[in-house]
């Protein structure tokens, strides 16, 4: 989990929302925070009183990042006469120098698009694999017992990775640019270094005994026997490198050249398992959408072996039966619904959902609006059913905190949402020594022992149990939502076992509650995962509600914020988009 969210923004800003959001639309009328002609000078919309929080507008194309710089490589590549995509490919590799802890190539992910051209949409799975030699009790002692951080801190923990040959596959079918130029930036903030911010000094001093087990880790993010301090020049000459030999080279010099072998040997040296075989072996794969529906909306999400969107969908089923708008946001009524209907797709997720190429996910079940109707017969008003209560059910037929997300949208109507991940930050803390490159810990999210929970207490079953070249579950859930035919919003966020309900108020935020982009996700959130029993709530939730959903019956945690969302919404006279408050490194940026 990252810890660098900033306390103050949660008292003053998500206060804010939900005591506005909580009163009816009609009611929010108050002082706009900018007046129109400022608002249009700093490349804000302005509507109306209504519009507290301002999204970033832009004409002809947008990009939003949790990083500024890398917003920034992705929005000079749309000027430059590029797509989406190879916006969103310079975005990727870019984050991969100015966000170490999560941006990655030696993790893997998942991206979700609309080319405009066909007016089709794609996913591309660039998930990691598990090593040939992988197993399934490979974490687990002589006893049956899961060893502690064997699979999260240990060379036994990195997946092959995947984002490489997901972004080369990516640009070299939907893109216009050479793998080389859409590069280039990324090799210049490598080579020349960046300012540390503040955000990523706090992360770096959090994750200080992670990544101090490793020379080659503190040769790049260590100072004097210390993590890089506030505006310390964060230089990476061996990624520069890895990165040039991949703008030369393309994927090859990643699977097979240079790079894999240095990753190989420091695998070797180390009794990790991954072989230049598995390196060799490696493929990003083409998947078919998710495709839902949700109040005349058309929902495009990730499928398996991402369970967020089928999940996504599951909850959006269910919800589509009440008048959620009625409701308010985040009053009672409202969370109590979102609650009751998360605990059932959580429930469903941990017996069902798995590697599409080892196990049978019944997805057509569970994305079905006749299974939601028959789940929900279960709610009660006002009274929260208990977690042991709760099985997976039976849906019939049969047919993944430190990740990071981008959404990107073009003027020639091209959309595409990113989520790619390390897994915990800065993953495993190793940098494969000569690359510059930090290696993944996915292996954690397998089910290391079916029923024992894994770094974000999500339980899992046999589906998801460790097998060789099986990729492991995950909750990533980049989604695009279309209307009429066209891409209209484009969102995802990074937040380990959060992020499917992230994503999930971010659309309810915009589609039921009418809500522009900045006010969607600026709105305190929710999250009830089934296991543990609780309903997790975020700071600034009315006193009032709180108690009343304490007397139906929930134990209510307020923790940490989640999630990071990073939205973009088309309309007809342009975009409006926002990066999320709750990491105020990120940025979004239109022209």
């Amino acid at each position: 989990m990252h810890k660098h969210f900033i306390k103050p923004f949660l008292l003053s800003t998500l206060a804010v929302a939900v005591s506005l959001a909580s009163l009816p639309i009609s009611a929010q009328t108050v002082q706009p925070a900018t007046q129109p002609d400022a608002a249009v000078a700093a490349g804000q919309r302005y509507d109306s009183a209504n519009d507290i929080f301002h999204p970033i507008y832009g004409k002809r194309g947008m990009v939003a990042s949790e990083q500024e710089l890398a917003t920034r490589v992705g929005l000079d590549i749309l000027k430059q006469g590029g797509n989406a995509v190879d916006a969103a490919v310079g975005v990727g590799f870019a984050l991969a120098v100015v966000l170490p802890n999560a941006g990655n190539i030696g993790g893997g992910g998942f991206m979700v698009l609309h080319d405009a051209k066909s007016g089709q949409d794609f996913t591309v799975d660039f998930r990691e694999m598990a090593p040939i030699k992988a197993s399934k009790d490979m974490y687990l002692d002589d006893k049956g017992n899961v060893v502690d951080g064997k699979s999260l801190y240990t060379h036994l923990a990195v997946g092959v990775p995947g984002t490489v040959a997901g972004m080369e596959y990516a640009l070299k079918k939907w893109g216009s640019l050479p793998l080389k130029k859409v590069l280039a930036p990324a090799i210049k903030l490598a080579e020349e270094g960046i300012p540390v911010s503040l955000t990523l000094a706090k992360t770096l001093q959090t994750e200080k005994d992670t990544l101090g087990k490793w020379e080659s880790s503190k040769k790049i993010f260590f100072k004097n026997g210390e993590p890089l301090a506030a505006g310390e020049l964060l230089v990476q000459k061996d990624l520069a490198k890895s990165l040039k030999q991949i703008a030369q080279q393309g994927a090859e010099a990643f699977y097979r050249g240079d790079i894999a072998a240095k990753i190989v040997a420091e695998m070797e040296k180390h009794g990790g398992l991954i072989s230049l075989e598995d390196m060799k072996n490696y493929q990003a794969v083409e998947r078919q959408p998710i495709v839902g529906t949700y109040r005349g909306y058309k929902v495009v999400t990730m499928p398996p072996p991402s369970s967020g969107g089928v999940h996504l969908v599951q909850i959006l089923n269910m919800l589509e039966n009440y008048p959620l708008s009625e409701y308010g946001v985040n009053s009672a009524k409202a969370i109590h619904t979102l609650a009751e209907t998360m605990k059932l797709a959580y429930a469903d997720r941990s017996e069902y959902l798995g590697d599409p190429d080892f196990v049978k996910v019944p997805v057509k079940g569970l994305v079905s609006k006749d299974y939601a109707k028959s789940l929900i017969g279960g709610i009660k008003d006002n009274v929260a059913k208990p977690a042991s209560d709760i099985k997976p059910g039976k849906p019939q037929p049969y047919e993944s905190d430190q990740t990071t997300h981008y959404s990107v949208m073009d003027e020639k109507g091209n959309a595409v949402a990113v989520t790619y991940t390390l897994n915990t930050n800065f993953g495993t803390g190793i940098v494969a020594e000569g690359t510059g490159i930090l290696l993944n810990n996915e292996m954690d999210d397998f089910s290391s022992k079916p029923g024992v929970a894994n770094a974000y207490g999500l339980i899992g079953g046999e589906s998801n149990a460790i097998a060789a070249k099986k990729r492991p579950l995950s909750s990533m859930t980049p989604t695009i939502v279309v209307k009429d035919a066209k891409p209209w919003l484009v969102t995802g966020s990074p937040g380990g076992a959060r992020i499917i309900t992230t994503v999930l108020q971010s659309i309810l935020n915009t589609v039921d509650h009418g809500m522009n982009p900045a006010e969607a996700i600026v709105t305190p959130r929710v999250h009830h995962q089934w296991l543990p029993d609780e309903l997790r709530v975020e700071e600034g939730l009315s006193p009032d509600t709180l108690t009343l959903l304490k007397d139906m019956g929930y134990s209510i945690k307020e923790k940490a914020p989640m999630g990071r969302i990073q939205i973009i919404q088309a309309d007809a006279d342009g975009f409006y988009g926002y990066s999320d408050p709750r990491n105020p490194d990120g940025k979004t940026l239109g022209y």
